[in-house]
């Protein structure tokens, strides 16, 4: 039986809501410096990298949130078997709470009936907790802060699009992204990453698209077609010029990461999760024996 300690956890958990907030992952840190890199000197597009970059390393330095608006806080939690899923997400919520208390995190969560805000960004569906069992002996903890902003510009399609030309192919998939990328212009915080669900029904279809952003930016999609669509998109929507906040220039996006799942015959959605500059993602994996590695 997997045994971890309640208090220790709620500490690590914390840790882990800090580094999220406050440390953007190196391949993204990585992916924003060779973006300023292919912007010319003296431009608009350089001019926002280079402020992107002095804001990346003052929050790390300083322990202070990225981005005003620390967003919805979305955990994907692999389990052994036997493991309490109401237990860990007691612990989740107290580590929230004091984290709000430290200031790694703002009071968020707002009840949709009564405007109120709890003040500790706790709340009906906050944080959004999804669970997953593994025949690891270990807890993995993995964890993406989503602003309002770029959910915003966040869509799903139904395929086909008459008014698109986009029929039920991966042809049809490709129109409806450089369409969702063109809308949004430099809403969202651009440059944007995309995480891309292909199939299921409307919820599986968001819930697979905002499970593609947990991958890394260099990584390759296992699928051959799916790994030749991703590479297409990022060389072609950052040809449409909107470039970091709108400013126009070379880089309109960071990265496509794209899943699929089986549908039913009459439907097929495309949904696109939209995420901003500030890429904030990092993970927790807990052992048996009680060690805690952060990535």
């Amino acid at each position: 039986m997997f045994h971890y300690d309640e208090t220790k956890l709620q500490e690590q958990l914390v840790e882990l809501i800090r580094l999220a907030a406050t440390a953007l992952p190196k391949d993204v840190v990585q992916a924003i410096s060779a973006a300023k890199e292919a912007e010319p000197e003296g431009s608009a597009a350089r001019s926002v990298f280079g402020m992107l970059e002095k804001n990346i390393a003052l929050a790390e330095k300083d322990s202070i949130p990225i981005c005003q608006d620390t967003g919805t806080n979305i955990y994907m939690i692999k389990i052994p078997e036997g493991i309490s899923m109401r237990k860990i997400t007691k612990v989740i919520h107290a580590a929230t709470a004091e984290a709000v208390d430290r200031s790694y995190l703002r009071p968020n969560a707002v009840d949709s009936l009564t405007g109120k805000n709890s003040g500790n960004n706790l709340g009906e569906g906050q944080p959004y907790i999804h669970f997953d069992e593994w025949d690891d002996d270990a807890v993995e903890f993995r964890l993406m802060l989503k602003g309002g902003g770029c959910e915003n510009v966040s869509t799903q399609y139904k395929l086909p699009d008459t008014d698109l030309k986009a029929g039920r192919d991966l042809d049809g998939v490709y129109k409806v992204i450089v369409d969702a990328v063109n809308q949004a212009q430099g809403l969202g915080c651009a440059p944007g990453i995309l995480g891309i669900g292909i199939g299921g029904d409307r919820a599986s279809s968001h819930l697979a698209a905002k499970e593609q952003l947990f991958r890394k930016l260099p990584d390759t999609n296992p699928n051959p077609e799916l790994a030749e669509l991703e590479t297409r998109l990022v060389a072609d929507l950052n040809t449409l010029g909107v470039g970091p906040m709108g400013f126009g220039g070379n880089t309109t996006v960071l990265g496509a990461k794209i899943g699929s799942l089986h549908r039913l015959p009459a439907s097929f959605f495309v949904s696109i999760s939209y995420m901003c500059w500030a890429y904030r993602r990092h993970s927790m994996l807990l052992t048996s024996s009680g060690e805690v590695s952060y990535e």
